[in-house]
């Protein structure tokens, strides 16, 4: 920008001074700046210099550099809006109609609501709450997520964002009630209180796109099946979908295709080709599209491959650099590492199994005479379902297996994790136990088989089949698929430290809830069987970001009995009001549809918990009276990008450090922790690669406990980690009761890239 007039130059010194005397800078400073300031290019050099004051002794130029950002915005969307830039927000009607006359906003929302309507809500816009952003919240608002025109203008400003967010959600409510839904959610975001998916933060009002986070689908052993999965692979990432793919059924190398023996190619050419899908598909010129591909540790191509994918050793050939991995492990393989002998040697073996072969020859089938794998059991507490059958295939004198030591395979999986930060760990007993609708398939069969991408969703998954094929009257050629269940995450986010200080939490989680139950009936999936899914459970996954801010400024260090027992008391909290609003929106439009005989139908899911106190028996029998809208409803994503927007740190995870460089593909800023100062320094300067992992373990255990779904948990180590430190982790993780682990991430990697969708 190049500012030319005398009047720009007053403006811009005006908004410096302002946010210098705002947020308590240096004056001094500041009349430095004036004094060294060219009037041919003052914002540019306004906006560097407030950047490079930013540093652990004056934190807040993140602000001033904020509102000169903030000012810029106005300026660039007056001109393009034709409305005097001093007012800084323009008519909110003609907003609307502009974009919309265009084709970047969707026509529904001056279908749905009158124009008294919509002057009504541009009269409740607050530009106050601009101010509330430090300078990369804001930046990253205005780089991704603000309404652009076709030519990449920037049209939208936050406030209205925020209020086009709020009118798609809640545009199909009660009309007597509707205007008051609208403003409270428009409180929610604008006061930065939460966030929302980033598809949705994105995409609601826009005429493209689509609302929900990522999808996790199962793969049948089939070629239509492969290729089927694929194809929907392709369109969803299209729409901005993150994927999870489970792999599990597909028959392993060397295999018999039908009953040809040795004719499998095994998963890693399906895998390869998932690679290529994924590179292919952008999302929206965006970015690539992201996808996680999960297979059981007692799967033949373990070994053979899959392990390898990412690792840059071996044959590239068999590589699939740009896909993301994870492990499904039975509490039994974890077992088996703990067998040693007299010289304290890891000696437990493990055998692997394709899983065609197990189905063709133990002869297990279910009660409509599928046959079933090793994949479709797990364990119980009382009933060690997956281990007899395991243990009846090993005795099988026909069934082919690889055997391997049970500490070979662990050894390989974390020679992987330190190199390429994958595999994602999923804990399948655990998850399967703590599902509240294992009714679906019966207890001791498998409903969920794997996460997603972020490792926070487990929800009940099957996979879609080919019915039939046939030509129709017209010369047509049909194809007829049964949907299986194709999982969706619908996720929005909690902004810790902003509500729990100023004590909003129970307000918020009703409307948040409400929120998040209207993308399930607004969104427009490509895929049908994900669309029959999203509505048949109504899943959403409320979850938090801000924990270490938040300790911070309690004074609560994270290496700490306190901070366990507080994770512990807030994540009750947080269960309790979310169950709570899911069971107000059941008794105002119905319960989901697979209620019934669901552990939270039959109370089993609280008393699991342990939830005895007179809020929880309360509660409980309301539930068993009226229902809940959401099949499972709570889970904690990664929070990257939205905790930034948000002012605040990563979802559960420490921070980097108290004063780094945030870095990205279009922009290198200085970033310090939030809210620092003398008092919070001390609870900050631990930061992630040196705090005790443990701890950290510990604190997800206590919140895993009230989260009905998981949660996405990195964990942090130096680059020459012992292998048996790093083993010691995951034996805690798992002995805990976590169900997921997300990065390994090591000192000695580059910054790993995340899926962007299940930041919300």
């Amino acid at each position: 920008m190049i500012i030319q007039s005398h009047s720009e130059r007053d403006t811009l010194l005006s908004v410096m001074k302002r946010a210098s005397q705002k947020y308590q800078l240096d004056m001094s400073q500041y009349f430095e700046m004036v004094a060294e300031l060219e009037e041919n290019s003052l914002y540019d050099r306004s906006l560097h210099y407030a950047l490079n004051q930013i540093s652990i002794d004056e934190p807040n130029w993140t602000f001033a550099a904020a509102n000169l950002y903030l000012n810029e915005l106005y300026r660039q969307t007056s001109e393009k809006r034709g409305y005097q830039h001093e007012s800084n927000y323009g008519d909110f009607y003609t907003l609307l109609s502009e974009l919309t006359t265009i084709g970047i906003y969707s026509n529904e929302l001056l279908q749905n609501y009158t124009k008294d309507e919509i002057v009504n809500l541009g009269s409740v816009i607050d530009p106050e709450r601009d101010h509330l952003f430090n300078y990369i919240g804001l930046f990253l608002l205005a780089d991704r997520y603000l309404a652009k025109d076709y030519e990449g203008n920037i049209y939208e400003l936050p406030q209205e964002r925020f209020m086009i967010i709020a009118m798609t959600l809640m545009k199909n409510e009660q009309k007597d009630k509707r205007l008051n839904y609208v403003k409270d959610a428009y409180w929610a975001l604008s006061n930065l209180y939460m966030t929302v998916a980033t598809p949705t933060l994105s995409n609601a009002g826009k005429s493209f796109g689509q609302l929900s986070s990522c999808f996790i689908d199962t793969v049948e052993d089939s070629l239509d099946g492969i290729y089927m999965n694929n194809w929907d692979i392709a369109r969803l990432s299209k729409d901005g979908g993150g994927l999870g793919i489970y792999l599990g059924k597909v028959r392993a190398l060397g295999s018999d295709i039908k009953r040809f023996k040795g004719n499998s190619s095994g998963v890693v050419p399906w895998i390869r080709l998932i690679n290529d899908t994924a590179v292919s598909v952008d999302q929206l010129g965006q970015r690539q599209g992201a996808v996680a591909v999960y297979l059981d540790v007692f799967h033949k191509d373990i070994m053979n491959g899959f392990l390898d994918l990412k690792t840059n050793n071996g044959d590239e050939r068999r590589k699939a650099h740009d896909i993301f991995t994870g492990v499904s492990i039975p509490n039994l393989f974890m077992k088996q590492l703990s067998e040693i002998d007299e010289n304290g040697r890891s000696v437990g073996e493990w055998h692997t199994f394709c899983p065609h072969q197990v189905k063709q020859i133990m002869g297990w089938k279910d009660e409509k005479g599928i046959p079933l794998g090793l994949e479709d059991f797990y364990d119980e507490i009382d009933e060690p379902y997956f281990t007899e059958k395991y243990e009846e295939a090993v005795n099988h004198p026909l069934l082919p297996r690889k055997t391997y030591r049970a500490m070979d395979i662990m050894t390989r999986i974390m020679i992987s994790q330190l190199e390429t930060g994958t595999p994602y760990m999923f804990y399948r007993d655990e998850a399967n136990r703590q599902n509240p609708n294992k009714h679906v398939n019966g207890s001791g069969r498998t409903s969920i088989y794997c996460s997603n991408l972020c490792t926070e969703i487990t929800q009940n998954m099957s996979a879609t089949t080919i019915v039939k094929e046939y030509k129709d009257e017209e010369g047509n050629i049909i194809i007829v698929r049964k949907p299986g269940d194709f999982v969706v995450c619908n996720l929005s986010s909690v902004n810790l430290p902003k509500t729990v200080r100023e004590n909003v939490l129970e307000k918020l989680i009703p409307i948040q809830m409400r929120m998040l139950d209207n993308v399930i009936d607004l969104n427009s999936i490509s895929v049908g069987q994900a669309e029959v899914t999203n509505k048949k459970y109504r899943a959403v996954g409320l979850g938090t970001f801000g924990w270490h801010h938040l300790i911070a400024l309690k004074g609560i260090y994270w290496e700490s009995e306190e901070a366990v027992s507080y994770a512990d008391s807030l994540y009750e909290d947080i269960a309790y009001y979310t169950i709570r609003a899911s069971m107000e929106l059941a008794k105002e439009k119905g319960a989901y549809s697979q209620f019934e005989g669901s552990e939270w139908h039959t109370g089993k899911y609280f008393e699991r918990k342990g939830y005895k106190t007179e809020r929880w028996k309360q509660l409980i029998n309301d539930v068993s009276q009226n229902g809940v809208r959401n099949g499972w409803m709570m889970a904690i994503a990664p929070n990257s990008s939205t905790a930034k927007i948000g002012g605040s740190t990563d979802g559960i995870d420490p921070l980097y450090a108290v004063e780094y460089a945030e870095e990205k593909k279009n922009f290198k800023f200085k970033v310090t922790a939030p809210d620092l100062d003398h008092n919070s320094y001390n609870y900050y300067r631990r930061t992630r690669h040196s705090l005790d992992q443990i701890w950290s373990i510990r604190q997800n255990a206590a919140r895993q406990h009230h989260i009905d779904q998981s949660i996405s948990f990195n964990i942090y180590v130096q680059h020459n980690i012992r292998a048996k430190d790093l083993l010691n982790l995951h034996m805690e993780a798992w002995s805990q009761g976590i169900k997921t682990t997300y990065y390994v991430r090591s000192t000695s990697q580059s910054e790993l890239e995340e899926c962007e969708a299940c930041h919300s």
